[in-house]
């Protein structure tokens, strides 16, 4: 426990110890006031005491009150009042709260333990048929517990639904990393391939007496081979063994030279799209060309599928000398609650912050005040 849970419990206690003085010694909130007044009190005084430790030993608690209650109620009869039932509708509703299901139940029979003590010996239930129809007041402790379960199911459920999106997150994560490293061989392979082929044309153009850069140019061939080779076994198990790539994913890697026909893509699907580059557009490297590229993708798709009713999406794309910065855009009416927490934290969005995070850059998805959503991916640059 907490310093602040063990501050809030025995500010109820004392509560509840207050209130029960009140009611001993002055009848405050009490109908029948039986035997003397200290014994009285010093039940309520016992029971609010045990309180302070509920959440420690709640079936403990609830025993203890139980018996100390039934033990004065037998001794001096049963008072009528609030401050009977006070600690034990805490103690019964700290039972349901905290303690799991089977061992719950034993809470609401100590309840009901309590009720047969108090409506037995209660001087003023003359004949059984008192007695049995005292049996409403059962309710009140009944209530307490099911409140209890109520809170502690509440509790579990949105714990498991955090822990099942976290899982989600995890999961979408590694398939995305899955995803890139295949990407990412593609285009290195590619590079290392030329590299490979380069050096080996130039081996061959070399006279026989340049030994030390033959010898050099064969080198880098074999490390070559061997880089490919490795990096074709890692994929390899990043697949599983099996290639489960599509036919377009076995394309040559997109880039931005490719942004029109995308565009063009989701205009034929409906999706009114405008694009704008500024700046000074550049070559980029060819991975954070293609990382350009999906956010540009995703973000078009993120709005394709969630997006209401919107007039216009814009990608605007905007070449500076040391950052490129990417933003998707649309005018869709604001999404309900539960909508755009899911838009927020899909998968695809959570995949380009991945891509976004391996190139020292940031992605930032949001409504936008004036209504719509956007996607905004800031990527460091080499200087020109």
């Amino acid at each position: 426990m907490s310093r602040r849970n063990w501050v809030f419990d025995i500010a109820v206690a004392g509560v509840v110890g207050l209130l029960g003085q009140l009611e001993a010694w002055w009848g405050i909130g009490a109908t029948h006031r039986q035997g003397p007044l200290w014994a009285q009190s010093l039940l309520y005084a016992v029971t609010a005491l045990l309180l302070v430790a509920r959440r420690v030993r709640p079936l403990a608690v609830l025993f203890a009150v139980v018996a100390v209650s039934v033990a004065e109620f037998a001794l001096f009869g049963s008072p009528e009042g609030d401050g009977v039932a006070l600690a034990s509708l805490v103690a019964i509703y700290t039972v349901g709260r905290y303690v799991e299901a089977r061992l719950a139940m034993l809470g609401l029979a100590l309840g009901v333990a309590l009720w047969v003590g108090w409506a037995g010996f209660d001087p003023l239930n003359d004949d059984l048929a008192e007695r049995l129809g005292s049996v409403v007041w059962l309710a009140p402790w009944v209530i307490a517990w099911l409140v209890g379960a109520l809170v502690r199911m509440t509790v579990l459920y949105r714990e498991q639904r955090r822990v099942t999106r976290a899982q989600f997150a995890s999961r979408a994560v590694a398939e995305e990393r899955n995803r890139i490293a295949r990407e990412l061989h593609d285009v290195i392979g590619h590079s290392v391939s030329v590299m490979t082929v380069q050096a080996s044309a130039v081996r061959r153009r070399l006279s026989g007496e340049q030994v030390a850069e033959r010898e050099a140019l064969e080198t880098v061939e074999a490390v070559g081979r061997e880089a490919l080779a490795e990096m074709r076994r890692m994929v390899g198990v990043l697949r599983n063994g099996e290639d489960t790539r599509t036919g377009d994913e076995r394309e040559p890697s997109p880039g931005l030279d490719q942004l029109d026909r995308l565009v063009g893509k989701f205009r034929s699907a409906g999706l009114p799209v405008e694009l704008m580059v500024t700046g000074v557009a550049r070559s980029l490297a060819p991975g954070l060309d293609l990382t350009a590229y999906r956010f540009v993708q995703e973000g078009l798709t993120n709005t394709f599928r969630h997006a209401q009713n919107p007039h216009r999406a814009e990608v605007v794309i905007d070449y500076g000398l040391d950052r490129l910065q990417l933003a998707v855009r649309d005018d869709g009416q604001p999404p309900r609650p539960a909508q755009a927490q899911n838009r927020e934290a899909g998968n695809g969005l959570l995949g380009l912050r991945e891509r976004a995070a391996i190139y020292g850059g940031s992605l930032v998805a949001q409504t936008r005040p004036e209504g719509g959503f956007e996607v905004v991916a800031m990527l460091p640059l080499e200087p020109a």
